[in-house]
């Protein structure tokens, strides 16, 4: 059984620019992790207009910034996993957690042509900027 990936953007705000908000089966992995206050990456670094965001998923592993507290992740550090594509799953995995947390999201696996379609649905959909 595959998890299943929905990207959010969520829209700018006084202090902060557009950011992504990844929801795993239902769940905001930035805020299970960093809490209500935490943050997603800006949207222009994960759904750059020219297409190559770093979440797409080739055989080469990445790490990927995918939040951080409400500190900054210059202060405490930054949730971040390695996105990885292996035939036809997509794996999220090798959790790195900010300083002083203490939940670390389990490893994930998306079918990767639902995954793919699910990022370029987000990086479509441009409206935020």
């Amino acid at each position: 059984m595959f998890d299943q990936l929905e990207i959010r953007v969520l829209p700018p705000g006084r202090r902060f620019a557009a950011q992504v908000r990844f929801c795993v089966n239902g769940e905001d992995v930035v805020e299970s992790v960093v809490g209500e206050g935490g943050r997603g990456p800006y949207a222009a670094d994960v759904l750059p207009a020219n297409g190559l965001s770093p979440l797409r998923a080739t055989g080469e592993p990445r790490r990927v910034e995918v939040g951080e507290p409400e500190c900054t992740g210059g202060c405490c550090g930054f949730l971040s996993v390695v996105v990885q594509r292996f035939e036809g799953v997509v794996q999220w995995s090798d959790w790195e957690i900010p300083y002083l947390e203490t939940t670390r999201p389990l490893e994930l696996h998306f079918d990767a042509d639902e995954y793919d379609a699910e990022l370029a649905r987000a990086e479509a959909d441009q409206g935020w900027r």
